[in-house]
Parts: structure tokens; C-alpha cells; sequence
């Protein structure tokens, strides 16, 4: 390999104009999509993103719990952030908090029945939002595609 065309592998090079308008559309996707979808939770089911978040990785654990840290993790939340959270749906009746069997200092997460039954009845909010801003405005594309590659940049 000639060393122009070493160096030319190492410099970077400018962006095409439709690599300049995904990234930019994508930047902006990541804020303004979360908070279409939550206007929209909240306007129909009063329930946020984050709390119908919260429940769904929930009823999708085994036994429908999960430790606290790692329920923050899947929601994208701080520790305290989770507590604070874990509070309100607490006194809803929505999750219960139990020690761990595995570890007597750490928490669990648990959903309740009524909290799976708040979130079969705002699903289909859920659902029709994400469809609404999102899905609908891919049509034609690879799906699958599209997904491996942002699970690649994700991980």
C-alpha cells in the first residue's frame, strides 16, 4: 500500500450529503422521539415513558422481577433516579419491592398484577405512538437491515 493511500485511510473523510442528513436526523431523533411518545402516554394513559418502560422490562424478566440496578439499567435511568420511580409505582400498587434471596443487601423489583394490567390497558398507546413517529416513516425500508446496524452502534 502507497503511503497516500495509507494516509488517506487515516484521515477522515467529509461526510456525503446524505451521511450529513442521517446523522443530523439522528441526533435529533434520539431527543425528539421520546418526548412525542411520552406527550402522548401521558395525554392518554397518564402513565410516563419511563414508568410504562419500567413495567414492560419488567413483565418481560423471569417472574416479572428484576434487581433495582439492573431495572435502571434497562430503563436508562440513574440509581436514585430508579428509587424515585420505584416510589411512585410502589404507592400506585403497580411493582413491590422484595430483598434479594441472592444478595440481602440489594433490592428487587417486582411487578404486580395490577401493574401488568396497567400496562396491557396503555400498550396500545405505546404501540400507535412508536407507529405514528416512528415506524410509519420507514416504510420501504429494510427493517431488518436498518436494526443490525443500530444494534451494531449501540454495542
Amino acid at each position: 500500500m502507497s503511503s497516500d493511500a495509507r494516509r488517506r485511510d487515516r484521515v477522515p473523510q467529509p461526510l456525503t450529503q446524505d451521511e450529513e442528513a442521517v446523522v443530523r436526523s439522528l441526533g435529533r431523533i434520539i431527543y425528539a422521539l421520546p418526548r412525542v411518545v411520552d406527550a402522548d402516554m401521558m395525554r392518554e394513559q397518564r402513565l410516563s415513558l419511563t414508568e410504562y418502560l419500567a413495567l414492560m422490562h419488567l413483565s418481560e424478566a423471569p417472574d416479572r422481577k428484576l434487581r433495582m440496578g439492573d431495572l435502571a439499567v434497562a430503563v436508562e435511568m440513574s440509581g436514585s433516579g430508579m428509587s424515585r420511580l420505584a416510589d411512585r409505582l410502589e404507592k400506585e400498587g403497580l411493582i413491590r419491592r422484595v430483598r434479594s434471596r441472592q444478595d440481602a443487601r440489594g433490592w428487587n423489583a417486582v411487578l404486580t398484577e395490577a401493574g401488568f394490567d396497567r400496562l396491557a390497558k396503555a400498550w396500545p398507546t405505546n404501540l400507535a405512538s412508536v407507529r405514528r413517529h416512528f415506524l410509519d416513516h420507514l416504510t420501504g425500508l429494510d427493517l431488518g437491515t436498518l436494526a443490525a446496524a443500530l444494534r451494531g452502534i449501540a454495542t
